[in-house]
């Protein structure tokens, strides 16, 4: 088994998820008493988020960079960033390192892919839905095409996830909200299928709330780092 370095922290509440799912994907791998071999750097997300808000990404890019490197020296075969928005950076982390960084919008686009659906929409962070490093990833590498919400959308997908799933809160209001703009979206803009696009909003949707396919980008990026440990 390979040790993963984990780049976490962005938020803690998503790193937890990741843990638990690294770790019950590779006992049903292998059964028993098996558990992941991770190495954890745990960022305070205070930091990090200030700097998102501020555009400060290449200062937040150093930091990145910085526990990368520390992840390698300490022992890690590869690398994850346990959130969808940073890697907005994940070139230049993947730069400060010599071992492989195992992208989440790759593992979700060859998701999407195979259950052919072609026009997902994309719930995420504000800089994901409307920055171009992950939207273009998906358009370019993989021929899809996303689907991001209007701005009274964007700002309440936005707002959910650092207000309240950040912090640990799950809101029936807010996953009405969630529900309602998809709903929306399927209607005007004829998504076929929903990107979980930010780590956190795992624990405010699923599958059960749809009858189009659902892509939770924590699970099936942990499951394309479990395949990289475990080949």
């Amino acid at each position: 088994m390979k040790t993963l370095g984990l780049i976490g922290g962005m938020s803690w509440e998503s790193t937890a998820i990741y843990y638990r799912l690294l770790n019950e994907i590779v006992r049903e791998r292998l059964s028993g008493l098996h558990s992941a071999k991770l190495l954890l750097y745990s960022f305070n997300f205070a930091e990090i988020a200030d700097r998102q808000h501020h555009g400060d990404w290449d200062s937040a890019g150093v930091l990145l960079a910085d526990a990368a490197r520390k992840l390698e020296a300490g022992g890690a075969e590869g690398l994850l960033i346990c959130t969808n928005t940073m890697h907005k950076l994940a070139d230049r982390v993947q730069a400060a390192v010599s071992i492989p960084l195992i992208h989440i919008a790759d593992a979700t686009a060859v998701a999407v892919k195979g259950a052919g659906v072609k026009r997902p929409a994309l719930l995420a962070t504000r800089f994901t839905m409307e920055q171009d490093f992950y939207k273009g990833r998906l358009t370019e590498k993989y021929g899809l095409q996303p689907v991001v919400p209007d701005q009274a959308g964007r700002d309440m997908v936005h707002q959910v996830i650092y207000d309240e799933l950040c912090r640990g809160i799950v809101s029936a209001a807010s996953k009405a909200a969630y529900i309602d703009e998809v709903a929306r979206l399927r209607r005007d803009e004829k998504i076929d299928g929903v990107i979980m696009g930010c780590t956190e909003i795992t624990m405010l949707i699923g599958e059960r709330d749809f009858d189009i396919p659902v892509f939770d980008t924590t699970r099936i990026h942990a499951e394309a780092a479990v395949a990289f440990m475990l080949p």
